[in-house]
């Protein structure tokens, strides 16, 4: 029997998710799903990571969570001891804050750095030293007594960590597809954003209990755990593909290679670039997986630092720092989606900048460690702020494909921004009038947690909306979102005490309001023109993924 697929131009960020008709020659997905087209297509191997047991899956994601979980904690410690770091070293809430932000900034430009190294030899072998340099940092931080000195630590700080910010959601799209992409990227962002709520909760009380140098210390100490946890146990995720999304796209309408019908298997010969995944007696099956003709990689196999051909492969390091440089000008969507993390950040550092001043000055007087316990009500924001993106979202992409005739746009995940149209006003308005006119303390807890909400929202949504649109250049296009994101939250991270200072919390957080409402609101405008954007940038994307392809870096 043959099929007849619909012909339709391909745009990248435009894929067939949904075969309503069950007509498409292409990998779905099961477990009551079977509708679902599984984008990208997975190979044969059962190496690919694509192929992987849910058990590998599971395991591979915790290690990613747990490297997010020690570096976000040891970049977030210090916030709600900011007062008696400063007593204790004679450094101003100015010099302090203005170390964190030059922090985000090196965490953004440091991207450029480690996401081409990470792509080039292995992400491992990057996680593992990132780690490692976080605890030496750490337990060098508690002896900086000058400016220069702290300042000194927190780009180096923000220079190692900076895989956090950009190697992780990429890791994430190497072993999980597009339908369910939402869902652990917003996991992602709830270790990433938790993290950093987390970490001033614990802190207090550690700084109540053995003094501020101890958070320090402690910090250090959860990211030897982690490298511990990371050296036995994550697994290299890198896997060069053969094929280009986009290519396979075009030839069947949805982004999947097409599986023969069983009368004409035998008969039927595929190119190099279309991987057959029908099903054979004896087979290992799951989700994504076909024909196991190769060997399974041992325990030792997976814990080297480098897999073979990580040093055979053409350098492109280079290119790779480049390129996001490029894409900045050359993808719109990219640059909107860099725009819109930014601004969504620039609140998270705004209410961890004035947290400790505010809830540990009159007439609140909190400690140390209730300063920290009050980070609960943020940490409850990022879970709320993870399920609304997380499983809601997945379920909301799908249903809106099938209203669509199973096509996904990748500004239909836009469509969740609409709850941050009232969220973000409210939750800077009720923080910082709420803070000028001494409301009781709980107003502005629940601020913390409504602003943390907003965060997260637009942390996965963000990044989501990008690696959506590009799929094959995500490895790069993430970089250019990073670095306009920390570039964004340096700018408000130096400048944040003297406007607070100047125009008072009242002021101040009014004009946060509008701006942050003006914000938002431009996720209309790319829901009515992105896709445009991404037409015009089809012969762009293919020409720079084919560069990547031919460099045998695509993952």
């Amino acid at each position: 029997m043959e099929h007849v697929m619909q012909s339709r131009p391909f745009v990248p960020g435009t894929v067939h998710l949904v075969d309503l008709e069950g007509t498409m020659h292409a990998k779905h997905a099961s477990k009551g799903h079977k509708d679902i087209v599984l984008v990208p297509a997975p190979s044969n191997d059962p190496d690919d990571p694509l192929n992987w047991s849910p058990r590998r899956k599971l395991l591979s994601t915790s290690c990613m969570c747990m490297y997010t979980l020690m570096v976000g904690i040891a970049s977030a410690a210090i916030y709600s001891v900011l007062v008696p770091i400063s007593e204790a070293t004679g450094l101003t809430l100015g010099d302090l804050n203005s170390g964190t932000g030059y922090m985000f900034l090196a965490f953004g430009w440091g991207c450029l750095v480690f996401q081409p190294l990470a792509l080039q030899y292995g992400k491992r072998p990057i996680y593992l030293l990132s780690l490692l340099a976080t605890l030496a940092i750490q337990v060098w931080a508690p002896y900086t007594t000058t400016n220069g000195q702290w300042i000194a630590n927190k780009i180096l700080q923000g220079f190692f960590g900076a895989p956090i910010e950009s190697l992780c959601e990429i890791s994430v799209t190497d072993i999980y597809f597009t339908h369910e992409r939402g869902f652990y990227m917003a996991i992602y962002g709830l270790f990433l954003a938790g993290s950093n709520f987390f970490a001033p909760i614990i802190a207090g009380f550690i700084a109540n209990g053995q003094g501020w140098q101890w958070v320090l210390y402690w910090a250090a100490i959860f990211n030897g755990v982690g490298f511990i946890y990371c050296f036995f146990l994550m697994e290299e995720t890198n896997y060069s593909r053969q094929s280009l999304a986009g290519e396979e796209s075009m030839k069947q309408s949805g982004t999947q290679t097409p599986v023969a019908d069983e009368t004409n298997e035998k008969n039927t010969t595929h190119s190099s670039d279309e991987k057959t995944v029908s099903q054979a007696p004896g087979s290992t099956t799951e989700e994504g997986m076909g024909i196991v003709s190769l060997p399974k990689k041992t325990y030792m196999q997976k814990l080297r630092l480098f897999q073979p051909g990580a040093f055979s492969k053409r350098n492109e390091i280079p290119g790779m720092m480049l390129r996001p440089l490029l894409y900045v000008v050359q993808f719109p969507v990219v640059a909107y989606s860099g725009f819109s993390y930014g601004s969504n950040l620039v609140w998270f550092n705004v209410l961890n900048g004035t947290a400790s001043l505010i809830l540990s000055g009159a007439p609140y007087n909190f400690s140390s460690s209730m300063v920290g316990l009050s980070y609960v009500s943020p940490l409850i924001g990022v879970f709320l702020g993870a399920a609304y993106t997380g499983k809601f979202g997945d379920w909301f992409i799908v249903n809106f494909a099938r209203r669509k005739g199973g096509i996904m746009e990748s500004e239909h995940r836009l469509w969740l921004f609409s709850a941050s149209l009232a969220l973000i006003p409210f939750g800077l308005l009720l923080w910082g009038i709420g803070a000028y006119h001494h409301v009781h303390w709980f107003g502005l807890v629940f601020a913390m947690c409504i602003i943390a909400l907003t965060n997260t929202i637009g942390l996965q949504l963000s990044v989501s909306y990008c690696i959506d649109s590009y799929r094959d250049l995500a490895g790069e296009t993430i970089i250019t979102v990073i670095l306009i994101r920390n570039t964004m939250s340096f700018a408000i991270g130096y400048g944040l005490t003297p406007w607070v200072t100047n125009m008072g919390y009242q002021n101040a957080f009014i004009t946060a309001a509008f701006a942050g409402l003006a914000q938002v609101l431009t996720f209309l405008f790319f829901v009515k023109y992105g896709k445009g954007f991404r037409v015009k940038s089809t012969e762009r994307y293919l020409r720079f993924a084919k560069e990547i392809t031919d460099a045998g870096l695509t993952h």
